[in-house]
């Protein structure tokens, strides 16, 4: 499994990207996320124009194995959630790092971040 360069990662197995020109961040779970999950069944997202704080649950992902709380890796107004997602939950599972996309941030202030390299090492240690 190899998370992309380009995108941010958080200890909680959240990816971000990098502010567009508008200030607006995208947000999702990484393929180890997914994977420890399992099939996802049920998605809660934060609304579009709510606040979120990096580091706070923002929503929840219900899978057959349990629930897990969502985090936000930043602080900012939801702009957007991904419709897709809410209607086809498998999207999460196949496609993390693209079509399943949670949601998108207009950052004020961002949280504790890795790079790819060290998520790997956080979750691949012999890596």
């Amino acid at each position: 499994m190899s998370n992309p360069q380009h995108l941010q990662y958080t200890e909680e197995h959240e990816w971000l990207t990098a502010a567009d020109a508008d200030g607006v961040s995208t947000i999702g779970i990484t393929q180890h996320a997914a994977d420890a999950l399992g099939d996802i069944v049920y998605v809660d997202l934060p609304e579009v124009g709510n606040t979120v704080t990096a580091g706070e649950t923002c929503g929840e992902l219900e899978s057959t194995k349990s629930v897990s709380d969502l985090y936000s890796p930043v602080t900012g107004e939801i702009t957007e959630v991904n419709e897709d997602v809410k209607n086809d939950n498998t999207l999460v599972n196949s496609d993390p790092f693209n079509g399943g996309w949670l949601f998108k941030v207009r950052v004020e202030a961002t949280g504790k971040v890795l790079t790819a390299d060290e998520y790997t090492a956080l979750t691949n240690p012999s890596a």
